[in-house]
């Protein structure tokens, strides 16, 4: 029987995280470094991505950055072919790209988006980034696992995928009303969908598909709004910027083995209620 910690080690595989770049992302890709896997940080902000790259190459992890648009398929298939050009293996996906209209400070006042005007265009974008980029990520990275006989996927949810949003905790005194929008909640339950299919349609493939649903990341977000999303979870407050990575080194690694078609769900109890 192997021992437990030896179940997290990732050495000699090889790991690609869309949206490496992002507030998730990068310590996705540091856990993953860390746990000794090789990182390909694929992110559309090629500056950003380079950058992690090789900060994690400074303090003596294998990594790279490359520029990816997940809803480019061409582009999608480049990053796969750089994780096998460059390390000879693509052993894990995880798919964190994603919109997700945030609520912090750079972002203030930004969400009046009712249902009732949301524009066509912004919903086509939404689900061209946050279901068909999965799609298409996934469609590069399974063919070198398919012919290696083994992968692990990880598809990033949330849990506005698995409950409605409480637009209540977007309120604030004298302001107009801001909402959480309608795209959300349908591409997160969708990345859902996703993840059952594909775990069922690979079985028997040695390729294991499971999604991560974290709660809310504390992102210097204002006094008001910490307030309102933490008096909704059991825990009292929103999640620490490193609190999804253990979870996602557990799916990722063979601690997780007999797990596929999954769903991790880490929000400090928010749908426990």
């Amino acid at each position: 029987m192997t021992n437990i910690l030896e179940k997290f080690n990732l050495k000699g595989q090889t790991a690609v995280v869309t949206g490496g770049a992002g507030l998730l992302g990068r310590g996705f890709c540091r856990t993953l470094a860390e746990a000794g896997a090789r990182v390909v940080v694929a992110d559309l902000n090629q500056v950003k991505a380079v950058e992690l790259a090789e900060s994690l190459k400074g303090d003596g992890y294998e990594a790279v950055g490359v520029s990816v648009d997940v809803t480019d398929p061409d582009s999608t298939q480049a990053m796969a072919d750089a994780a096998i050009s460059r390390f000879g293996s693509l052993d894990i996906l995880v798919c964190s790209a994603a919109m997700d209209p945030k609520f912090d400070p750079e972002n203030v006042g930004k969400h009046g988006n009712t249902f009732e005007d949301y524009s066509l265009e912004s919903w086509r974008q939404a689900l061209d980034v946050n279901l068909t980029g999965i799609f298409l990520s996934t469609q590069a990275a399974v063919k070198p696992m398919l012919s290696q006989d083994h992968g692990v996927i990880i598809l990033i949810c949330s849990t506005y995928g698995l409950v409605g949003p409480d637009q209540r905790i977007y309120e604030k005194p004298g302001q107009p009303r801001q909402y959480k929008p309608v795209y959300y909640t349908v591409t997160k339950a969708g990345v859902l969908g996703l993840t059952k299919y594909l775990s069922t349609y690979y079985a028997g493939k040695n390729i294991r598909v499971n999604a991560l649903t974290p709660g809310g990341i504390y992102n210097d977000h204002d006094e008001i709004f910490e307030k309102n999303y933490s008096a909704r979870t059991v825990l009292g407050r929103m999640a620490k910027i490193d609190e999804m990575n253990g979870a996602l080194l557990f799916l990722a690694s063979d601690a997780s083995s007999y797990m596929t078609g999954s769903n991790l769900v880490v929000d400090g109890g928010w749908t426990a209620w």
